[in-house]
Order: structure tokens, then C-alpha cells, then sequence
């Protein structure tokens, strides 16, 4: 799933983030969402949020888990 809309991303997701010093080379950071910094509902470069680990990026990708129960 892409990370271009507000509603598909809810703090705790597992995501792929692009971080501003890395948007030239595409590099991928993953991190659990702590907070949506985006307000409108969808964004073309991707929803941007806040790591757990307080990094800052644009959503490129949302995580799917295959969790089996």
C-alpha cells in the first residue's frame, strides 16, 4: 500500500519512509508511526510523519504484516 493517503496510515503502522537528506538517492528508512504531520487527506509525495524514534519523513510504503493467528 502506498502512503499517499492520510486515512491508510495510523500511528503504531510499520512503515518504509524516505527522509528529507535521503529524497536524491530514495533510500528507505522503516519505523513505527508515532504522529501524522500531514493534514490534508492524501499528498503527492506521501504523508509525512514522525518515527518513534523521532525521525521525520514522507510515507512510501505501508508495511502488511503476515501475521497468521
Amino acid at each position: 500500500m502506498n502512503g499517499q493517503n492520510r486515512s491508510n496510515i495510523k500511528p503504531g503502522m510499520t512503515v518504509l519512509i524516505v527522509l528529507k537528506q535521503d529524497q536524491r538517492t530514495g533510500k528507505l528508512t522503516k519505523g513505527i508511526v508515532k504522529d501524522l504531520l500531514t493534514k490534508s487527506p492524501n499528498h503527492p509525495h506521501g504523508i509525512k510523519v514522525r518515527l518513534m524514534d523521532g525521525q521525520v519523513g514522507r510515507v512510501k510504503e505501508i508495511v502488511i504484516s503476515q501475521e497468521q493467528p
